[in-house]
C-alpha cells in the first residue's frame, strides 16, 4: 500500500511542502554551519591572544609575592591562574571532543609550544590551558560559556524562519489549488457527460496543457451534442413521415376488407405501429428545451391514471398530498404513461400508482404483480431498444420497441431525479421515480 495521497492535489501539497521543509532545513544547517565557524574563527583569535598576553606577564610572577602576582593578572585578564601543582584539585578532565576543540587546540600548541595542554573543569566551566612561562607550568582557566557557541541560534532568526516557511506553505496550498482544480472541473464535466446530461463548456485557459485538454472535451461534447441532435431529428422525422402513410394504411383495411377478424388483427398491427412509432417521437423529444413550471404532481398523475379507467384498464392510484413542485407537466405525463404501459404489457394486474414525500424528495412508484425483473437486467433494460427476457414477456404478444424505460430514465434524468426498477414484496416489480422537491 502507498503512503501517497490518492487525489493530485494531496500529491502537490506533500511535494511542495516537502520541499520547502528540505530547503528550510538545510538553509538552517547552513546557517549553524557558517555561524559556528566564524564564532570557532574568533574564538580561537581571542584567546590565543589573551593567552600570549598572560604567559609574557607570568614571566615575572615569582618569588614571595608570586600568588598576589597570579591573583592580579586573573584580575586583569579576567581568568584564573592556578600553579601547576594545584590544578588536581579542581578536577580537571580532557576537553570534549569536536571541531572547535580541535581547532583550538591546534592553534594553541603552534603560538605557544608543543608542551601546551587543554583540560576541561565542568564544575567551574572553565577550560584550562598549561602554559610554560619562566620555567614554571602554569595552568589559566578560561571562562567559557554553558552552551557552545555553535548552538546558539537567535531568537530573531528562528522567528524569521518560521514567519518565511508559513508563507511559502500557503503558497504552496494556493499553487497546488490552482493546479487542481481544473482537473476537477474536467472530472465533474466528464462524469455528467457519462450520465448524459449537459454540461457547459470548460474554460479553455490557464496552463496549456490544461487549455489543450479542455479543448479537446469541449470540442468532443459539441460533437456528440450533434450526433444526438441528428439522430433526435432523424428519427422524429422519419416517425413523423411514417404515420401518415399508417393512416392511409388503417382507413383502406377498415374499407377493403370484409373478413371482421382479418380486418382486426390488422386494425391491431397498425395501432401497434402507430404506438411504436409514438415512443420514437417521445424518445426523440429534447425535454431540456422546455421551462419548469409548478404544478401539482397528484393531479398530473391523476389525470393520466382517469385515461386507463376509463379505458377499463386496471390502474388505481393513491397520491400522497404532494406539494406544488417544479416541473415540465408533459413530460410527467410521458413518465407515469410509459410506467403503466410497461407495468400493463409485461407485468399483471392490478397496477397500482402511488406518490409520497420522504425527506426532500417526491417518490413516484407504479407497481405490478408480475414475474418480476432480474437484477442483471435492470439497467439493461433502461437503455434504448432493449427488450426483457422471456420471463418478463409481453403479455399481449407484441413485440414492442423497447424505449419505454428508457424515456422514463431520460425524463427523470432531465428533472433532476432518479429512476430505479426493484422487486415488489409478494412478486412483481416497483417502478420508482425520485424527484426532487427543487431543482437541481
Amino acid at each position: 500500500m502507498t503512503l501517497l495521497p490518492r487525489s493530485l492535489f494531496g500529491r502537490l501539497v506533500l511535494l511542495l511542502v516537502a520541499v520547502v521543509a528540505l530547503s528550510a532545513i538545510t538553509s538552517a544547517v547552513l546557517f549553524r554551519a557558517e555561524r559556528a565557524n566564524l564564532l570557532n574563527r574568533q574564538l580561537s583569535e581571542t584567546k590565543l591572544t589573551q593567552l600570549q598576553a598572560i604567559r609574557s606577564a607570568l614571566e615575572g610572577a615569582d618569588g614571595p609575592e608570586r600568588r598576589e602576582t597570579l591573583a592580579r593578572i586573573g584580575r586583569d585578564f579576567g581568568v584564573r591562574v592556578l600553579p601547576d601543582e594545584e590544578r588536581p584539585r579542581i578536577g580537571a578532565a580532557p576537553p570534549p571532543g569536536g571541531p572547535l576543540m580541535r581547532d583550538l587546540a591546534e592553534r594553541l600548541r603552534d603560538r605557544l609550544g608543543p608542551e601546551t595542554e587543554i583540560r576541561f573543569a565542568p564544575r567551574l566551566q572553565m577550560l584550562l590551558v598549561r602554559v610554560l612561562a619562566g620555567g614554571h607550568a602554569y595552568w589559566v582557566g578560561v571562562p567559557v560559556p554553558p552552551r557552545p557557541p555553535s548552538e546558539d541560534i537567535p531568537t530573531r532568526a528562528l522567528m524569521w524562519m518560521v514567519i518565511v516557511l508559513g508563507f511559502l506553505l500557503i503558497a504552496a496550498f494556493v499553487f497546488a489549488r490552482y493546479l487542481a482544480r481544473p482537473l476537477r472541473e474536467l472530472a465533474a464535466a466528464a462524469g455528467r457527460v457519462g450520465r448524459g446530461e449537459t454540461t457547459p463548456l470548460l474554460p479553455e485557459s490557464g496552463p496549456s496543457e490544461i487549455a489543450a485538454v479542455n479543448r479537446g472535451f469541449n470540442t468532443m461534447t459539441a460533437n456528440l451534442r450533434q450526433i444526438e441532435h441528428d439522430r433526435a431529428l432523424l428519427l422524429a422525422g422519419v416517425s413523423h413521415d411514417l404515420r401518415t402513410p399508417l393512416s392511409r394504411l388503417r382507413l383502406g383495411v377498415e374499407m377493403s376488407t370484409r373478413d371482421e377478424s382479418s380486418r382486426a388483427g390488422m386494425v391491431a398491427d397498425i395501432v401497434e405501429m402507430d404506438r411504436i412509432i409514438g415512443q420514437f417521437l417521445d424518445f426523440a423529444r429534447d425535454e431540456s428545451s422546455t421551462s419548469f413550471e409548478h404544478a401539482d404532481l397528484d393531479a398530473i398523475i391523476g389525470a393520466s391514471v382517469q385515461r386507463y379507467t376509463a379505458a377499463a384498464s386496471p390502474v388505481t392510484f393513491v397520491p400522497g398530498r404532494v406539494p406544488l413542485l417544479p416541473l415540465k407537466p408533459t413530460a410527467i405525463s410521458r413518465l407515469v404513461a410509459n410506467l403503466i404501459d410497461n407495468a400493463l404489457a409485461y407485468g399483471a394486474p392490478p397496477v397500482d400508482v402511488t406518490t409520497r414525500v420522504v425527506q426532500h424528495h417526491v417518490i413516484v412508484e407504479v407497481a405490478d404483480h408480475g414475474a418480476g425483473i432480474a437484477p442483471s437486467d435492470v439497467e439493461r433494460l433502461k437503455q434504448p431498444f432493449t427488450r426483457a427476457s422471456e420471463a418478463r414477456a409481453r403479455t399481449d404478444g407484441a413485440a414492442g420497441a423497447g424505449l419505454g424505460l428508457a424515456i422514463v430514465e431520460r425524463i427523470a434524468r432531465v428533472l433532476g431525479g432518479r429512476f430505479d426498477l426493484v422487486p415488489r414484496e409478494g412478486g412483481g416489480t416497483v417502478a420508482r421515480v425520485s424527484l426532487p422537491l427543487a431543482p437541481a
